[in-house]
């Protein structure tokens, strides 16, 4: 019984840590109402603009997702793969999509999580050596990093309010 509640506790906690949000802004938070013009603007020292690291994260979390779910999944090629090919959006419907988007994959990431039939601890077999805890954790931590260069990137930007 112990071990149970342990069990659901852990996953519970997950589950927190990928919505963020406790110990600093969620995702939401940084991307809501983020000027259009300034989408595609690179302060001076800044090595990104808000859309790259926008689809980097995107990027990143689908195929943080699709390996822990599908053994047939071919992750993007490194470090290309990974970002857009532009610095701005190519349309407002673009970045409105990435957001969509990164907000389905967090949340079958956390669909995944929370499922008790799959086992946190076991290796995934496609996988060398990777567990669903490992990727969940993966998953947070790549994001709470990005998220936070967002908001980084809205203050030098001037469009970050307190």
């Amino acid at each position: 019984m112990a071990a149970m509640k342990e069990s659901d506790a852990l996953r519970q906690h997950l589950l927190d840590l990928l919505r963020g949000g406790h110990a600093h802004i969620d995702f939401d938070g940084a991307v809501a109402d983020f000027p259009s013009n300034l989408r595609g603007k690179k302060p001076k020292g800044a090595p990104h603009t808000a859309w790259q690291l926008l689809e980097h994260l995107r990027i990143a979390q689908w195929d943080i997702l699709e390996f822990s779910r599908n053994a047939k999944h071919v992750s993007p090629k490194w470090p290309d793969g990974y970002w857009p090919k532009t610095e701005a959006p190519p349309s407002p419907a673009a970045w409105n999509n990435s957001i969509r988007s990164f907000r389905s994959d967090l949340k079958a990431m956390a669909r995944l999580i929370a499922d008790k039939k799959k086992d946190l601890f076991a290796r995934i077999p496609h996988g060398d050596g990777q567990t669903l805890l490992r990727e969940a954790l993966l998953v947070a931590d790549h994001n709470a990093y990005h998220i936070g260069q967002l908001v980084l990137l809205r203050r030098l930007l001037g469009a970050w309010k307190e």
